[in-house]
């Protein structure tokens, strides 16, 4: 399986880290190594002194697909959950100031949170659904997937132009502003509405 992230895909957030709003979605991978076991602290990596949180809600393929219409793109996922891509914040400077892919900065071992999975069928509607993050129990990140600038749907449409997609990849579909430095003891919990999906401790 393959962690298939989108980025820049709220406005606040573009603003935030003062990045160019793209005229396309920003895709980048991680490796099924960057996943962060179930149960595990997440371990600031030795190369970084500024490591960020950015919170996301996550699909996961059911179906082998390529060119996927958006119209029929719900039909390859039925779950949804809540996920965290680490980021080397400093690292990612370095080498974007360079003109260098940011897996680096990204894509390190345990850099993807993937929590609980939910079915979609228990929410309403997914391009309006309300999610968070805490961070030692004070709210930092706060979204909807209204605010999106791709949806879910449209983001597998783009994807599925390039990368065949698989049962079980998973897709990060970006982050709201709100994104912050975490250290040593920190403790984050992400929610779905009202649904705690994962809780994990920074070592």
């Amino acid at each position: 399986m393959k962690l298939i992230c989108i980025g820049r895909n709220y406005t606040d957030h573009i603003k935030e880290l003062e990045n160019e709003k793209p005229t396309d979605p920003v895709v980048f991978l991680k490796p099924d190594t960057a996943i962060l076991l179930k149960k595990q602290p997440f371990f600031i990596p030795e190369f970084s002194n500024d490591v960020h949180h950015e919170v996301e809600v996550l699909i996961k393929i059911n179906r082998v697909g390529k060119y996927i219409d958006k119209k029929f793109a719900h039909k390859y996922y039925s779950e949804i959950g809540l996920g965290i891509d680490f980021t080397a914040r400093d690292l990612q400077a370095q080498l974007k100031a360079k003109g260098l892919p940011w897996e680096k900065a990204k894509a390190f071992d345990g850099a993807a949170v993937i929590g609980s999975w939910l079915p979609k069928e228990d929410f309403k509607d997914l391009n309006n659904l309300d999610f968070s993050l805490k961070k030692n129990d004070d709210v930092v990140q706060k979204g909807n997937t209204s605010l999106m600038l791709w949806k879910i749907d449209e983001i597998i449409e783009y994807v599925s132009k390039y990368f065949t997609l698989k049962i079980g990849d998973v897709i990060f579909t970006g982050t709201p502003a709100g994104v912050g430095k975490v250290v040593a003891n920190d403790k984050l919990k992400g929610f779905i509405e009202d649904k705690q999906l994962f809780s994990i401790t920074v070592k």
